[in-house]
């Protein structure tokens, strides 16, 4: 199953909503791949076990439920997740990928991809339907705990 969706980040006509710079928004979504405890419930610990500028292989643990996954960095334009095959666990990738149609217009194209066939018969298509609307929802509050951070002023260190 693919499943695509954007979120809008800033409504540029809209100013109740404080505007996140593009910097910090990238600063949350590497937060979100260093610490993702704060992000993801049910999560209880992730390892990091390798990093550079580019790249973290991480060990999370959900419970007696443990996966292995690597983030890759694209600076300030989009993180990629990839969870290799691993016992009952398929292969399964993300992207979250920073858009600016138009200066200070920010958004975040969240890709899933499963690498499995679609398939469209009544029961895949309910249990896809409910993961579509999971991802969404986790990806709402993805977005909502890096505004969390940036009002707490986490996200306004400069970038290295």
């Amino acid at each position: 199953m693919k499943f695509v969706h954007l979120i809008e980040i800033n409504a540029v006509n809209n100013p109740l909503i404080p505007p996140l710079t593009r910097e910090q928004l990238w600063r949350g979504l590497v937060i979100r791949a260093e610490r993702p405890t704060l992000f993801q419930l049910g999560l209880d610990s992730c390892e990091i076990i390798e990093r550079s500028a580019q790249h973290l292989a991480r060990v999370l643990s959900f419970g007696k439920l443990v996966i292995h996954d690597s983030v890759r960095f694209e600076f300030m334009h989009q993180v990629l997740y990839h969870v290799p095959q691993q016992n009952e666990i398929p292969v399964s990738d993300l992207s979250m990928t920073i858009e600016e149609p138009q200066p200070g217009a920010l958004f975040v194209r969240f890709e899933y991809d499963d690498h499995l066939p679609d398939n469209d018969d009544k029961e895949n298509a309910i249990y896809n339907d409910f993961r579509r609307s999971a991802y969404e929802e986790s990806d709402i509050d993805t977005i909502r705990v890096i505004r969390q951070l940036a009002d707490q002023g986490q996200l306004d260190a400069p970038l290295q």
